[in-house]
């Protein structure tokens, strides 16, 4: 049987950056060629960064993008690498957009892969499944390919597929079964969400089954606006064994020599398989020799606890966030409370501490041990800390308006946040914003206050999964000898906005560990008020937490972007009206 040695770059590129994006192909074929590779894969629309949106309705955007590939493939070829094939995730179009005046039935843009070869583009394949769900808008965005490629390299017949081709059965891996094929290249811009890494193992073996051929999975990892990608590359073999597994959230190269199937003499000519797909055969003319010496094992990473896990994840989409945006450093204030320091312990490891400043900003309300509890944590972790006590500001404000009750209480969180926005208009720095998924699920939060600012690290982090990331990064620490970033009083307490004289926030909500369940049945799993009560709620607690969390839809509108790590965020996941009379009645 025939070897191919592989060659899994899971990296990390930039929306619109196609010079960049350019540079870290080269960059990472060249590493891949001193491996021995013979065959190199990137991820899903490697070339431009993953999703464009509204970028590809641009034609002078998807212009460059086919300009930017012919480019790639000359330099390619300039660097000395001509003879390595290599597959690269592209924007393409046969037509105009489909939203156009002048838009053809099935023609338009395409989510496309090329395999590029001695200097130009050998094969090329459009994505065949489209996902228009969750956080997808992919029909809107794009025409289906209606052909499976497959191209003949080193003696083995590969198929080119491209991400959701893989989440549905039959389609391009039915009629890579009936192609005969021995491996299928799968390329990748699949989101984070917790426990993801559990279900995508299964489903390739499922579809390695279905194309009775190895499968070679690669995905990009990286931030992205609200979404990020945690790699998880793997290499599967038609019976199921799993040969190699890339570890989550960093660039890595995964390189391993594959025993594949001789292609058939015959199998040369142009047919229709599956799903009316046409099958397109394509042959790489010579590809590098096979290496000498010891086989290349890739190894296999075992996935880590769920607590690491969504940390890594929001560690690298805020830093992502900062990063690609260019800003220099982060600001945020400093409660003493769980939240900010969660946000602040993250910032600090996604940053460093000399990129995040922490404001701690007390009231007459602010107890003595929150302000403790917000020095403590500056000084475990290094990050500039500052005190700004609003008193004297929120005093000049009552002495010209008559306001009481709860206007005071929000007229305190305002005040802080005009320090904050006035700190990042000084001195450059985004504002961190800290409320959490629970807190903006039912709108306990102050519009143009604690809300304030251009990014949230736990948007979608509920709060009873902030005091575990609270206590498995101050683990953490521990277990590498470092001081734990996180007071252990700011884990303990229980939370206060401290807006009021003894204010809890349990005066106004559920205890966590029954306001989470409900939310987490209610956003995340759609279920309606009877479906909580028959879970096991109590319904006027159910009743309540409803009518609080459908009437918050106008703040949740407004709120900044942050890290995906659930199967329903808040933002293009969960799309409700505000404008909206529907209640789900008691």
């Amino acid at each position: 049987m025939p070897t191919l040695r592989l060659a899994l770059c899971q990296v990390n590129p930039t929306v619109g950056d196609l010079t960049g994006n350019a540079a870290l192909i080269r960059e990472w074929t060249r590493r891949a060629a001193d491996a021995g590779a013979q065959l190199v894969a990137f991820p899903e629309m490697m070339l431009t960064g993953y999703p464009v949106e509204d970028l590809v309705f641009r034609r002078s955007f998807v212009a460059a993008s086919k300009a930017a590939l012919e480019r790639l493939a000359a330099d390619l070829a300039a660097d000395g690498l001509g003879d390595l094939p290599v597959l690269v995730g592209y924007l393409d179009a046969d037509g105009p957009p489909q939203v156009s005046g002048d838009a053809e039935p099935g023609h338009g843009a395409r989510n496309a892969a090329a395999l590029l070869h001695g200097g130009g583009t050998v094969a090329t394949y459009f994505k065949h499944h489209l996902p228009n769900y969750g956080v997808f808008d992919e029909d809107r965005y794009f025409v289906p390919g209606d052909m499976l490629t497959v191209v003949r390299i080193g003696g083995v017949d590969v198929a080119l597929t491209i991400c959701e081709d893989l989440w549905q059965a039959g389609g391009p891996f039915a009629a890579a079964r009936q192609a005969g094929v021995g491996l299928v290249l799968n390329i990748n811009g699949s989101p984070y969400e917790l426990n993801k890494d559990d279900i995508r193992l299964p489903l390739v073996r499922r579809r390695a089954a279905e194309a009775g051929a190895t499968i070679a999975y690669v995905n990009m990892i990286g931030g992205q606006d609200e979404l990020v990608f945690e790699g998880d590359s793997m290499i599967v073999t038609a019976d199921g064994t799993l040969l190699a597994r890339a570890p989550q959230f960093v660039e890595h190269l995964l390189v391993h020599d594959v025993e594949l199937p001789e292609a058939e003499p015959h199998a040369g000519e142009d047919t229709e398989l599956a799903d009316a797909l046409r099958v397109v055969r394509r042959t790489v003319g010579s590809v590098p020799a096979a290496p000498t010496g010891p086989a290349a094992t890739g190894g296999v990473i075992e996935p880590v606890a769920d607590e690491a896990e969504v940390w890594q994840a929001l560690v690298l989409g805020l830093r992502d966030y900062v990063n690609k945006n260019r800003f220099p450093s982060v600001v945020l204030g400093l409660s003493g409370g769980i939240d900010s320091a969660v946000v602040a312990a993250l910032a600090v490891d996604a940053l460093g501490p000399d990129r995040v400043v922490g404001v701690s900003m007390p009231s007459q309300h602010s107890s003595e041990h929150s302000r403790e509890d917000a020095a403590d944590l500056a000084k475990r972790t290094g990050l500039d800390y500052r005190v700004e006590p609003i008193q004297p500001m929120v005093d000049t404000f009552l002495a010209n308006m008559s306001l009481s009750g709860v206007s005071v209480e929000n007229l305190q969180a305002r005040v802080r946040g005009v320090i904050l926005m006035a700190l990042s208009n000084q001195e450059g720095h985004l504002v961190l914003t800290t409320g959490n998924k629970s807190e903006l699920a039912v709108g306990y939060s102050t519009l143009y206050g604690d809300s304030v600012g251009g990014f949230n690290p736990v948007k979608d982090v509920w709060k009873t999964l902030i005091w575990r990331l609270a206590t498995w990064r101050n683990a953490d620490a521990g277990r590498r000898d470092e001081t734990a970033p996180i007071p252990e009083s700011s884990i303990g307490k229980p939370p206060s906005a401290e807006l009021s004289p003894g204010q809890l926030d349990s005066d106004t909500l559920p205890e966590y560990d029954v306001l989470d369940p409900i939310l987490i049945g209610y956003v995340d799993g759609d279920l309606g008020r009877d479906g909580l009560v028959e879970s096991g709620h109590d319904p006027a607690v159910v009743d309540r937490v409803l009518r609080m969390v459908d009437t918050a839809e106008y703040k949740r509108r407004q709120s900044a972007p942050g890290t995906k790590i659930s199967m329903k965020a808040f933002g293009r996941d969960r799309r409700l009206p505000i404008t909206n009379r529907w209640r789900e009645n008691g």
